[in-house]
């Protein structure tokens, strides 16, 4: 991952180019992703996928490996532009604008769009450091030491490092260091939070603070999720969509089943595909 990269979690002004919808969607979707056609040079990655994203609710995207979840996630906040050969045919609309019209600036997209990785990734400073980067990066002008408290708080992780945010933030547990990337990415008060697998390197006691945690933040920010782990998406998650993978054409194409309320997803599945994934008939 290169920092540019790395980066674009941290930044969180509202793009201009959405500003004036905000209004508008107090109720409903925040965001409606309608995949087209997606590729990586003539791969054909993602199809026929249309993934409606609730105001403060969670939505997850649960489905076997290989069928565009990560991918799918990534269009939200145009993160799939640094892959070489990327070509996206559809909509991605947030707040009423398509962030993939032309005049759409998409470092301003990720300023709203926050994202946390699979695997922890502080930067090689200090905790404080690490919650202030996007701010600096964006010319906060505000109190930081007061935003830097309130993203740890708002993290859950303010009570285990106030005594020591001038120590390095890889001096951290594996579980804290997530906890502090997710508030680096929530100090800029993004308006979407995307979160890619962000309990997949973590122990339990760990995944389930991080649950804990994402329940208390959908209060404030809506919150889209990729993972591979059945009884998280049936524990924090408001909605599911499961995709699947379609071998058909030779190759490995992702695409959508079915979207539900989670409730229902895991209770009365519409879908044959997805009952026999929930059933654990395979992987």
């Amino acid at each position: 991952m290169n920092h540019m990269t790395a980066t674009t979690e941290a930044t969180g002004a509202m793009p201009q180019a959405v500003a004036g919808t905000i209004a508008q969607a107090t109720h409903g979707p925040v965001m409606n992703c309608d995949i087209k056609a997606l590729y990586y040079s003539e791969f054909l990655a993602v199809r026929d996928t249309a993934i409606p994203i609730k105001t403060h609710d969670i939505t997850a995207f649960i489905g076997p490996s290989g069928c565009g979840k990560s991918t799918v996630l990534r269009c939200l906040n145009r993160m799939n532009d640094f892959v070489q050969g990327f070509r996206f045919e559809g909509e991605v609309r947030y707040r009423g604008q398509d962030i993939y019209a032309g005049h759409v600036d998409p470092v301003a997209v990720r300023r709203s769009i926050g994202m946390v990785f699979q695997q922890p990734n502080p930067f090689a400073m200090s905790i404080f450091k690490n919650v202030a980067f996007g701010l600096k990066l964006n010319g906060f002008s505000g109190d930081y030491e007061e935003r830097v408290e309130q993203a740890l708080r708002g993290a859950a992780l303010w009570d285990e490092v106030k005594d020591k945010l001038h120590q390095s933030g890889l001096s951290l547990s594996g579980g804290q260091q997530q906890r502090l990337c997710i508030a680096r990415a929530i100090a800029v008060k993004p308006d979407l939070l995307l979160m890619d697998e962000p309990c997949s390197a973590l122990d339990p006691i760990a995944t389930r603070r991080i649950e804990e945690l994402m329940l208390e933040l959908k209060q404030e920010y809506t919150i889209a999720i990729v993972t591979h782990n059945l009884q998280q998406a049936q524990r924090v998650a408001d909605h599911t969509a499961f995709l699947f993978v379609d071998t058909t054409r030779g190759g490995r194409t992702g695409y959508l089943i079915e979207y539900r309320p989670t409730e229902e997803m895991f209770s009365d599945p519409a879908e044959q595909r997805t009952k026999e994934y929930i059933r654990g008939e395979f992987s």
